[in-house]
């Protein structure tokens, strides 16, 4: 998978690469220090252990440098924040000692590392210079006239404040507006701007020709509210091509470690088989390896790997042994890789960073 973070380099504020998370980690003596630090803060009654109360504040870091919704936001999110205590608690302990916390922690920002390592994180400041930039540039007309088609069809007639706020929709960071979809955003840029807009001019005839001079007054507007309220957005570009999973493919060695660690977990029959209903879950474990998303994460991958399933015929569930297991899950790892190769799939995501960038998870800020 390549990363392609070149274009926004003019916008850019911080790359999040990871690189500084392992420089913690792999400093022994920083490292230890930056726990003994962190467990004495959480540790309350100071009895050398943390009690699943203590540790929720370390959930909760750790979850925002993941970038996850508050904790009760959202059940897909609660379930992520559950796994994050489980490593810690193992399940079933009531208290968590300081080398138990140390090696689990370690264990999640080396994850996390990796995982920026994998897809880095580009920390934008949108301030208006380039929505500014491009609503007075040559390529304005063209570009919103293209997205004025998208908007408007011949059998339906939409207020001009409706056109403009669909067209504040598909402005990205590439034309300077952060994702107006964020409630933030729509509260304190967006909405101010429209209720300055001249009133009179709502009720405007859309046309090409209004549109564009009106979207224009509006945008304006928005990037003088983004002058004085600058938005932080996290902005991430990935393609999956396949070159992941064709280097885990090439050292089998390695290929077999992951495949054996993965399917230690996975139930068995009295035969030691395997039912084949377990391929997309071990799939999913080995994911992150061949530098694939989750299952579910990315839609255009999910329907690669939905094709790789049908054609290697794994649905019918019955119970084979590891070694043909093994050699399926290979084969689907085939499939997608020679499917991504052909067409790779290109995603982009941002969102907006509501709490300052040095505080947004105290847990990872070392000691001073």
């Amino acid at each position: 998978m390549a990363t392609n973070t070149s274009s926004l380099k003019k916008k850019s504020e911080q790359v999040l690469d990871g690189s500084d998370i392992m420089e913690l980690v792999e400093n022994q003596e920083v490292f230890t220090s930056f726990v003994d630090h962190k467990f004495k803060e959480l540790d309350k009654d100071s009895d050398g252990h943390l009690s699943v109360k203590e540790l929720q504040p370390a959930v909760a870091n750790i979850g925002a440098a993941l970038g996850l919704p508050a904790q009760g936001s959202s059940p897909d999110s609660d379930h992520i924040y559950s796994e994050v205590l489980n490593e810690f608690t193992q399940g079933k302990q009531e208290k968590v000692s300081k080398t138990e916390f140390k090696e689990v922690l370690s264990d999640i920002l080396l994850g996390m590392a990796a995982g920026l390592k994998r897809d880095p994180i580009v920390i934008l400041r949108i301030d208006g210079e380039d929505l500014l930039e491009f609503i007075n540039g040559p390529s304005y007309e063209v570009e919103m006239l293209s997205v004025f088609s998208q908007i408007v069809s011949d059998d339906a007639v939409l207020p001009m404040r409706d056109c403009i706020v669909q067209a504040l929709e598909k402005l990205t960071v590439d034309q300077g507006m952060p994702p107006s979809p964020d409630s933030w955003v729509t509260s304190n840029i967006i909405e101010p701007a429209l209720q300055l807009w001249d009133g009179n001019n709502q009720e405007k005839l859309v046309s090409q020709e209004t549109f564009l001079e009106e979207f224009k007054k509006v945008a304006e507007r928005v990037a003088q509210n983004l002058k004085e309220q600058p938005v932080i957005v996290a902005h991430s570009e990935n393609t999956f091509d396949g070159s992941g999973i064709k280097r885990l493919l090439t050292n089998k060695f390695e290929l077999d470690k992951l495949l054996n660690t993965a399917l230690e977990n996975v139930p068995k029959d009295r035969n030691g088989k395997v039912s084949k209903e377990y391929l997309r879950v071990v799939l999913d474990v080995v994911a992150p390896s061949a530098s694939l998303p989750p299952i579910g994460a990315v839609e255009q991958i999910d329907k690669v790997v939905a094709d790789a399933f049908d054609m290697i015929n794994t649905d019918d569930g019955k119970a084979v042994k590891e070694d043909e297991f093994k050699k399926l899950l290979t084969e689907i790892l085939g499939s997608v890789m020679l499917q991504l190769e052909g067409n790779p799939v290109s995603i982009s995501s941002n969102s907006v960073v509501h709490e300052p960038l040095a505080s947004s998870s105290s847990l990872l800020q070392p000691s001073s």
